[in-house]
Parts: C-alpha cells; structure tokens; sequence
C-alpha cells in the first residue's frame, strides 16, 4: 500500500494510477505538505457535518487513519459512545503537531499495519486518505480485516468526481477522485457491505470546478472558505440531509464489514 514520499515515505511504493478522463500530460502526484489541513481547520461546520454523517456508527474501539495534525480526531475524541481511540499518522512532523496541540490523545506514529488487529476494532474512520494511497484496494482489505466480522464498520471520505481531478489534486499528492460506482465496486471486492454511499457538498462541487480545475488555481482563500462554511454551507447541507444529490465534491461511506 503506497502512499506519496515525504508525508507517506513509510508506504512502499507502487505504480502510479492516473485518473480516468484525465490528460496525460498533467504531472504526476506530488507529496501533500501542511496546507492540505488548511481548508479543514477553518471550516468547522463542514467538519462537524462529516461527523454527523458518520456518528451513529461510531462507538468502542475506533482507530482513525491519517489524522494529521488531529483536527478529526479532537472532534472524534467528544463522541461519548467512543470507549477508545487511537489516531494513527505516518509523518513524523504531522505527529508532533499532533501532540502539541492533542497531548491527551494517543497517537500511533506509522501505518495500520503498527495496529494491533486483535482485538478488532467496532469502527475504522479514514477522512480523506484512501486517494494518496497507490493500492486502495489492498488498503480496503486492509480496513476490513482490523474490523469485527458483521458488525464493525468503516467511515470513509474521499474526493469526488474524476472530471474535477485539478493540479490542486496532484499538488496534494491525489492519486484520483472518485465516482460513486468506481467506489462502491471497490468496497465490495474488499469484503464490505454498503450501509450508505452518497455524495457530499454539492455546493462545492462548481466551486472547485471554477477554481481549481477550470482556472487552475493552486491555493484557497482562508477568508471565502470560512464565509462558506458560515453563510453557504449550512443551508446547502440541510437540503442535501433532505435530497442527496446526484453529484458532489466528496463521496461518503459507511460500509459494514461482512
């Protein structure tokens, strides 16, 4: 399972997949530094959102992949029906960061595979990870065998939509973005049975077809993406609870291990 170097070096490594429909001139992946966390650590709302979605699965032993600097993992870490958490983070500076900012939170500085899998785990939450991974679907299987057989569940994020794939993408070392159909086939295949697949932020979707696939831009405003999330989002994420939409800039999953 493959990750890009420098925040991912603990991967091996393993061919490069470039996204469907997207031209092969456009360079491959490069390594994702801090500012990926950007854009999460001033959008509060949309973060709590992502937990919503995934909160009534989450309970007892719950190990989150790729945390970071642990901006998922504070929220996580309120939930009262979650007994135990463990945040695991293979990039040693994303680490200390981490327990700067989380000292009470025990991070794991490695790769699943530093992961005990006995006893398995009721849940496995990975928020934007499984695109920087080269072999997604042995990461998948990967997810599945930490898992209680029939009742343990993964929480997945991840990018959406391959026509949107934008040097953004490849600066934040995005091996591809997902369709719904592409997604699914692989969580199956890996042992998943689907409790829910749908896309997320539907909003977001022409936002980063206008700036960063069409104009190309390679960084976000901190000032629009904090008026999103305060003026904009809230609104469209209530429709979206009431009508998921046929399209979004991130899928959601919820699959049950079988």
């Amino acid at each position: 399972m493959a990750r890009r170097p420098q925040r991912f070096a603990l991967y091996p490594q393993i061919q490069l997949l470039r996204p469907p429909g997207v031209s092969a001139s456009l360079p491959a992946p490069t390594a994702p530094t801090h500012f990926e966390f950007g854009p999460l650590s001033w959008a509060e709302r949309y973060r709590a959102a992502i937990l919503r979605e995934f909160a009534p699965v989450l309970h007892g032993r719950v190990v989150e992949e790729g945390a970071g600097v642990g901006h998922f993992t504070a929220q996580l870490a309120r939930l009262p029906q979650i007994q135990e958490l463990v945040a695991v983070e293979p990039n040693p500076q994303f680490g200390a960061q981490f327990r700067q900012r989380h000292p009470h939170l025990r991070l794991v500085e490695g790769t699943l595979e530093s992961v005990p899998a006995q006893p398995p785990w009721d849940a496995v939450v990975s928020v934007n990870v499984l695109e920087h991974i080269a072999d997604d679907q042995a990461q998948l299987a990967r997810y599945r065998q930490l898992l209680v057989p029939q009742q343990g569940h993964l929480c997945l994020f991840v990018p959406a939509r391959p026509e949107l794939y934008a040097p953004l993408d490849r600066d934040f070392g995005h091996y591809r973005r997902y369709g719904r159909p592409e997604l699914q086939h692989k969580l199956q295949q890996a042992g998943f049975s689907l409790v829910r697949l749908h896309y997320f932020n539907c909003v977001g979707y022409f936002i980063w077809a206008v700036n960063f696939r069409w104009l190309k831009r390679r960084h976000f405003n901190p000032t629009l993406v904090r008026l999103f999330d305060r003026l904009l989002f809230p609104a469209a994420y209530r429709l979206e609870r009431l009508v998921r939409p046929p399209f979004g800039q991130s899928l959601i999953a919820i699959a049950r291990a079988v």
